[in-house]
Parts: C-alpha cells; sequence; structure tokens
C-alpha cells in the first residue's frame, strides 16, 4: 500500500474528476443486474412457468442482495479502499451474469442474482464508488455524487435495449453470458484507475473555497437534527424504504404493463430506458440543486414531485401519454437517492462515509425490492396494476412525511446552534481582564446577546 496521505490540490483537481468518470463508467456496467432482470421478466415467467409474482422475485433478491452488499462493501472501502472493493465487485458480476444464464430453474436464477449479482457484484459500486467520491470534493461534492450515481440511472437507459435487442436475437440466455465476459473484462481494467487513496481528512475539510452552507448552520455531528446518529439513520432508512416502493412500481413492471395493455414488451423497454435517460438528467439537475439548497430539501422536492407522476400513471393509458408520463417520472425521481447520500454527507462524520451511506442506500434498495415483489402480488390478486399504483402513492405519502419532519427539525436545529454559536463565542478578547477572567460589564453584554 501507498505511503501517500494526500494534499489540499487533490481536492477537486483533474485527477479527481477524472477519478469520477471511472466511476460513473463502473457504475453503469455493475449496476446492468438491476435492469436486466426487469426486461428479461417476461421470458422467465414463461420460460419456467410461474406467476407474475413469482418472476418478479429475482429482482426482489437482487435488491435485498444489493442493499445488504452495500453496508458489508462500504465497510471493506472504509478499510482497504475503494480499488479493491470494486475487483471483488467486478468478479461478482461477471460470474453472477454467466451462472444466471446458465440456470436450470427460477431458484437458480435468483440466487444466482441475489448473491452473486447483488451481494457480492453490483453492491462494489454503488456505495463505496459515491462515499469515495463524495470524499474527493467540497463546494462541488453535490453535484460530484449526483453525476457518480447518474451511472446507476445510465444503466438504466442503456441497458434495457440493448439486452432487448441481443435477447431477441439471440435469447436470454446467451445476452447473460455475453454481459458477463464483458463485466469481467472491462471492470478490472477501470478499477486499477481507483488506487490512489483519498485524501486525508484534514485535507478535505480545508478543500478550495469550502465555506459552510447556510442550511447545515446548525448541524451537530453529535445530535444531528437534534437526534442521536442512531436515530437519524433509523428515519432516513424508513424514508428511503417508502419512496422506493414508491420508486419501484414503474421501474418493475413497466415492460409487463405496456405488454398487458397490447403495446409490446419492446415499447416497455423503451418507456424504461426513456425513464432513466429523463433521471440522469433530473440526477445532475438535483446535484446542482443541493448544491444550493441541501439535501433534506432536494429529496422532499423529488418526493413531492415523485407522487404527482405516480398519480398521472393512474390517469393516463395511452401509448404516447405513457411515453410522456414514463419520461416525467424519470424526471421526477432521479434525484431521490443521491439526495439521501448527501444528507448523510452532511449530517455525519467523513471517517463513517462508506459503512453509513451503505446502510442507508440498502434501505433504499431493499424498498426497491419489496416494491417490486409487492406489485406482482397485488396484480395477481387483483388482475391490475390499479391497485398497485395506489399502493405506490400510499408509501410516497409516507416518505414526503418523514422529509417534512426532518426539514421542520434542521430549522429548529439552526435557531439552537445560533443560541450556542452566542454562548461559544462570548465575549471578545479585549474584554477579559487580568488571568483571564472576563470584566463584569463584559459578562453583562455577552448575557444580553445570549438573551437576544
Amino acid at each position: 500500500m501507498t505511503s501517500y496521505t494526500g494534499s489540499p490540490q487533490d481536492i477537486e483537481s483533474p485527477y479527481a474528476w477524472m477519478r469520477l468518470l471511472v466511476s460513473l463508467l463502473l457504475m453503469t456496467i455493475g449496476s446492468a443486474g438491476m435492469y436486466s432482470v426487469t426486461v428479461v421478466l417476461p421470458r422467465i415467467q414463461a420460460d419456467f412457468g410461474v406467476t407474475r409474482a413469482d418472476a418478479s422475485l429475482p429482482y426482489s433478491l437482487t435488491m435485498v442482495g444489493f442493499g445488504l452488499g452495500g453496508i458489508l462493501m462500504g465497510r471493506l472501502s472504509d478499510r482497504f479502499g475503494v480499488m479493491i472493493t470494486v475487483l471483488a465487485g467486478s468478479v461478482g458480476v461477471g460470474t453472477g451474469f454467466i451462472a444466471a444464464g446458465m440456470s436450470g430453474s427460477l431458484w437458480q436464477f435468483g440466487l444466482a442474482h441475489g448473491v452473486l449479482i447483488g451481494l457480492f457484484g453490483t453492491s462494489a459500486t454503488l456505495a463505496p464508488l459515491v462515499a469515495d467520491t463524495s470524499q474527493w470534493f467540497t463546494r462541488r461534492r453535490g453535484i460530484a455524487v449526483a453525476i457518480c450515481m447518474s451511472g446507476n440511472y445510465l444503466a438504466g437507459a442503456v441497458w434495457p435495449p440493448i439486452l432487448q435487442h441481443f435477447i431477441n436475437s439471440v435469447g436470454w440466455r446467451h445476452a447473460y453470458i455475453g454481459v458477463g465476459v464483458f463485466s469481467l473484462l472491462v471492470m478490472p481494467a477501470l478499477a486499477l484507475l481507483l488506487r490512489r487513496p483519498v485524501p486525508a481528512a484534514q485535507w478535505a475539510r480545508a478543500g478550495p473555497s469550502l465555506v459552510r452552507p447556510r442550511w447545515l448552520a446548525g448541524s451537530d455531528l453529535a445530535r444531528p437534527l437534534g437526534f442521536s446518529p442512531g436515530a437519524l439513520q433509523g428515519l432516513l432508512c424508513v424514508a428511503g424504504v417508502a419512496c422506493c416502493v414508491a420508486m419501484s412500481m414503474p421501474i418493475v413492471h413497466i415492460v409487463a404493463y405496456c405488454g398487458d395493455l397490447g403495446f409490446g414488451a419492446a415499447r416497455g423497454a423503451e418507456m424504461l430506458s426513456l425513464m432513466f435517460g429523463m433521471g440522469i438528467i433530473s440526477r445532475l439537475g438535483s446535484g446542482w440543486i443541493s448544491d444550493r439548497i441541501g439535501g433534506v430539501r432536494t429529496l422532499l422536492l423529488g418526493s413531492v414531485l415523485q407522487g404527482i407522476a405516480l398519480l398521472l400513471f393512474l390517469l393516463f393509458k395511452g401509448l404516447m401519454s405513457l411515453y410522456v408520463v414514463s419520461g416525467m417520472f424519470g424526471l421526477f425521481q432521479g434525484g431521490i437517492v443521491p439526495a439521501y447520500a448527501l444528507i448523510v454527507r452532511e449530517y455525519f462524520p467523513a471517517r463513517e462515509a462508506g459503512a453509513r451511506v451503505g446502510t442507508v442506500l440498502m434501505a433504499t434498495l431493499f424498498g426497491m425490492a419489496l416494491g417490486g415483489w409487492m406489485s406482482g402480488v397485488i396484480f395477481d390478486v387483483t388482475g391490475s396494476y390499479h391497485a398497485a399504483f395506489l399502493n405506490g402513492v400510499a408509501w410516497n405519502l409516507l416518505n414526503a412525511s418523514i422529509v417534512g419532519f426532518l426539514l421542520y427539525r434542521s430549522h429548529g436545529d439552526s435557531q439552537l446552534l445560533g443560541r450556542s454559536a452566542t454562548k461559544i463565542d462570548g465575549p471578545a478578547p479585549q474584554a477579559h481582564g487580568r488571568g483571564g477572567m472576563p470584566r463584569p460589564e463584559a459578562s453583562g453584554d455577552a448575557q444580553q446577546r445570549r438573551e437576544q
């Protein structure tokens, strides 16, 4: 391991931006497993002769493995660095796709997705890369994290049409094996470009043009937003589950939904691609916004807009209208998940970035897993997706309520620290008497300032 410890010049340097580009590419490749299973869902249902809910289970297993792996890989990256973590993940993604392509039953297919692709593969290309990116940027952290996490949506934009093409031409099994071989060849080469360790913590704090944002004026690492660190993380996890149960309904089932409406799976794959293409724009825009208003406000904005898009799915079922609503859904919800990572970096210590980002992102992925399976069950029971969309709206309301409460607490926290800062500032140095004792009149002035 190199003894290099970083310098102030590393923060937001050309190398930091190059590293961000590599992270974007790695996340784009590593996230293929999240979307391949949604494209292949109708084929899996037909080939294995299972229900819609059972065919949705491999996606849920992928998200559960992805989420649990995020905690593991986050801790590994905190300890050994992001390069080692991503190298291990590339093996998981590659072998997982190959094993899934060779599976002879639904449980084998689901196991390959849940354990190899999700737990040991894709998880290494989300939380570790996001946490790593956040430590190379200060003033532009919001947009940098957004660019990095756009890889997750860029995967959703490019992989569905590519996979649909090869599924139609050579079959889903050969398409899966091809993605696995590609991942084993390309991902390790990119991971080697991340050899340099993150800048030392003191340099990250002293990065160029670093100014404490006004929305963090009340932040206290010991009592973030007035909560214990564990309590705040717990609330973020519940909010993450709720928003992503809602988010998963269109993402997981749009291909099958279009097939049920008579438009065909190919149209659904195009809508899925459109969602994530617009989601990239949303993530970049939300990153720019979050650098100006903070992660909590950005999260609340995304939650409200996502709820509106879900309601629109209930109102419009024509082909062109579904294209429009799918694009709006992608544009509205794309900045939600990156906002959680930003909130973690705003209110928790940098040394805990990998593990805490991984934990919160695990909750969002668990929500995707739960929502994808739950929507399939609701479809099997009711025979349509109408009730599934209503279920998503209800979960979205829960998310918006929690985030609104956190925003309310942030205002109170700011006022509290404003009073505390006055106490800390105390009287000016020249107001002290001999021995450093404050003069009586200076103490009176300080008391008056505290009361004000």
